[in-house]
This record gives structure tokens, C-alpha cells and sequence, in this order.
């Protein structure tokens, strides 16, 4: 049985736009798939990329634009600059891995917590935001405050994993044979990949 992980950001656009496309693509192919969210500014740090803020104009503007173009052929409602953004990512991050860890399914989770960053104007850093996304993908919104050093210890060995295994930017699939796929745009390349097509 093949096997993904899946090292991203709630805070990320492109791992809101990867939707639940992830957990789609294993299931089509019986893969197993573990949700890795980390502290993406602290893997860009590691790796040698820059914070978007920090980037050349250029590489900002191309950024929107790519943004914006993909959101339009995903079909899915996009704010290029939302509100309550950047934020702390730990708090949905670490309901994440307490939803995973009690054995939930958390790709709608993830997909919640993307919307409300980058489409409905929600801080996911706090509390009544991260409970109702739990609640909105069925999920029970006591998971926000289960095992919270555990889901602490956890986001940290993410960052710790992703480095090890060659990420360096979110969404990032890598699967058990070791093959890469950085970008919500390579989803398919993953989905090609596993039918044998790569």
C-alpha cells in the first residue's frame, strides 16, 4: 500500500486550494496519507526561502497573480489579501493533529481551516474559530484543547521531518518511494505518479 505524507500550512493559500484533493487522489489509489502541518516561516528559514513579505516585488506580484489565477480554475472563492493574515497557524495546527491522532479524517478540517483564512475572513489562531471549524467538517470541537503537548511536540518534529525528508515549501507530498511534489499545481503530477503514468 502506498503512502503520502502531506507537509503543509493552514496558513498557506495553495494548501487551501489543494482542497481535499490529497486525500482524494490516496483514496483512488488505496494510499495511506499522514497530515503534517508545520511552522511554515520556520521551514522557509531552514531551507532557504524567504517569508512572502520579505520577497522581491516581483516575486510578490507573481505570487497574487498565480494566486488569483488558480483559485479562478479551482473554482474556489479567494481573498489575495485576507484580513486576519498572517497569524499564528499553531492553534489549527495542533487540532489537526489531535483530530488525527484520535483516528478522524481530517481533510475536510483542513479544507475548513483554509477556507476561513483566505475566504471568509476568520482568524484561525483563535479559539471559537478553531472549534468551529472543527464542528463545521463533524468533528468534535473539544479535540481544540486535546493533547495539547503532544500536538505541540508533534508540530514541532513536522518542521524536524520536513527537513529531514527534503521539503521545503507547502504543500509538499512526498511518497514512500521518496518521489517530490512541492505546489498545489503538482497535485496531479502526484495523482500521475501513483497510477504508474511517472
Amino acid at each position: 500500500m502506498p503512502h503520502i505524507d502531506y507537509y503543509f500550512a493552514t496558513l498557506s493559500p495553495f494548501t487551501y486550494l489543494s482542497g481535499t484533493r490529497p486525500a482524494e487522489i490516496a483514496k483512488k489509489h488505496g494510499a495511506t496519507i499522514t497530515y503534517k502541518p508545520l511552522d511554515i516561516m520556520a521551514l522557509f528559514a531552514r531551507t532557504g526561502g524567504t517569508p512572502p513579505k520579505d520577497r522581491h516585488p516581483n516575486r510578490q506580484e507573481y505570487r497574487l497573480q498565480d494566486m488569483a489565477r488558480r483559485s479562478k480554475l479551482l473554482g474556489m472563492p479567494l481573498n489575495l489579501k485576507p484580513m486576519f493574515w498572517p497569524t499564528n497557524g499553531a492553534p489549527s495546527a495542533y487540532a489537526i493533529i489531535a483530530a488525527q491522532n484520535a483516528g478522524e479524517d481530517v481533510a475536510e478540517l483542513v479544507k475548513a481551516f483554509g477556507a476561513a483564512c483566505w475566504a471568509e475572513e476568520r482568524d484561525i489562531s483563535q479559539d471559537d474559530v478553531v472549534r468551529d471549524c472543527l464542528k463545521e467538517s463533524g468533528l468534535d470541537p473539544a479535540l481544540a484543547d486535546k493533547d495539547m503537548l503532544t500536538a505541540a511536540d508533534t508540530f514541532a518534529k513536522n518542521l524536524e521531518d520536513a527537513v529531514s525528508a527534503g521539503a521545503f515549501g507547502a504543500p509538499f507530498f512526498i511518497t514512500d518511494t521518496n518521489e517530490r511534489f512541492w505546489g498545489e499545481d503538482r497535485i496531479d503530477d502526484l495523482d500521475a505518479y501513483l497510477s504508474g503514468k511517472l
